[in-house]
């Protein structure tokens, strides 16, 4: 496959937005690991920008970087072994050694936890029990790479029985032109507005089957988009109408939020239908406009891409027991919410950044943390690009 320079920017663009998403959450009265001492009702409205689609449209890139990973294979089944060196050996350090802190300040600040950290670990963290109703141990937020993994088999396991080139077959002539925007929006809208009404996803696998019907679909698409060139020329022609619908629905949801802060709708079925259409309705149009956009103004390179993309999954990985950790650290100094926010955004990043380059230069962790076996070492005279160049995982 050539490479789509716009949907690597997608994929960074997406995890990007997911880690400022991750410190919002701190700020909203919605649940979460950890939480500022006075909660915003009003930062629920910025955040619908990005709540109804993010996830999904991580699973269409993910899919869409499945199949270059899969035409670099060369089979379903090193597709397959390459897939879980790259998301379990990741997925199992993150459970053992980056969450337990999460867990343990959401004890500690919500729960009247009373045990160090350290106690923690030794007698509580992986005992497999539920305490004070959180299940330990926990993969918290990354549970996307054990459905990711998942899914790879599933996908693995279908493209070896029937085949990629007989799948895009049956893709091409389903969703060319209009209907790559249309076929998806309506699936979606039935899906979560007259067929279920689930609020949020579980996170539990086995118990999460709205969010399969939703994530696989989108995970398969991305799959098969990355051969449809009349798929991708679709969203670049209509990325426009794409968007404004997308913040037509914005708008609507920030109109609800503004006239019933955290959502203290009355009982009201065309309040309740108007949000819930407006908010799924956003989920696919907004990915459309975005794919769109990866597409018809994206698709170049930069000097800087291939290190982002690089450093993108280790980001993913650390990025929330950070946010996590720095305003459990922020709490007792009852510092105002701008101040936290400014250090959150600037501490997380930061961090992020230490992390991901010391899993480039120390060669045991980069399995860890899903980057590939040792790197080349670059030339400091060759500047930032060139070590952008030996450092790529691509």
């Amino acid at each position: 496959m050539e490479r789509h320079y716009g949907m690597d920017w997608l994929r960074i663009g997406a995890f990007g937005l997911l880690i400022l998403y991750h410190i919002g959450m701190v700020f909203v009265p919605w649940g979460f690991q950890v939480k500022t001492a006075h909660p915003l009702a009003w930062v629920e409205i910025p955040m619908f920008l990005t709540n109804p689609w993010r996830l999904t449209l991580l699973f269409v890139v993910s899919g869409y970087a499945s199949r270059a990973l899969l035409a670099k294979a060369g089979s379903a089944g090193a597709f397959l072994r390459s897939r879980s060196t790259r998301l379990l050996i990741p997925l199992l350090f993150g459970v053992a050694v980056i969450v337990p802190p999460q867990a343990w300040i959401e004890l500690t600040t919500q729960h009247g936890y009373a045990r160090g950290y350290l106690d923690f670990l030794a007698h509580d963290y992986f005992r497999f029990r539920f305490l004070d109703g959180i299940a330990l141990p926990t993969y918290n937020h990354l549970w996307f790479v054990a459905y990711l993994w998942v899914y790879s088999v599933g996908l693995a396991i279908g493209v070896a029985i029937v085949g990629g080139a007989r799948l895009q077959a049956l893709f091409d002539p389903v969703f060319g032109g209009w209907r790559a925007l249309v076929i998806p929006a309506a699936y979606i809208v039935l899906l979560e507005t007259v067929l279920f009404h689930q609020v949020e996803d579980t996170h539990d696998f086995v118990g999460d089957g709205v969010a399969h019907l939703r994530y696989v679909p989108a995970f398969l698409f991305g799959f098969a988009m990355a051969r449809s060139p009349i798929v991708m020329a679709a969203f670049a022609r209509h990325w426009r109408t794409s968007g404004a619908v997308a913040l037509a629905c914005f708008a609507t949801i920030a109109a609800l939020l503004l006239a019933w802060p955290d959502f203290t709708f009355p009982d009201s079925p065309a309040v309740l239908w108007t949000y819930r259409v407006a908010r799924h309705l956003e989920t696919w149009t907004a990915i459309a406009a975005l794919i769109g956009i990866a597409e018809r103004l994206l698709n170049h390179d930069h000097r800087w891409r291939s290190t982002l993309a690089e450093a993108t999954f280790p980001f993913y990985i650390v990025h929330q027991t950070i946010i996590v950790l720095v305003e459990g650290a922020l709490l007792p100094l009852h510092v105002g919410p701008l101040v936290e926010f400014a250090i959150l955004v600037v501490t997380t990043v930061a961090c992020c950044w230490i992390f991901y380059v010391a899993g480039v230069r120390i060669g045991w962790l980069r399995p860890l943390i899903g980057l590939k076996g040792s790197a080349l070492r670059s030339n400091p005279s060759q500047g930032s690009s060139g070590a952008a160049r030996m450092l790529s995982v691509r």
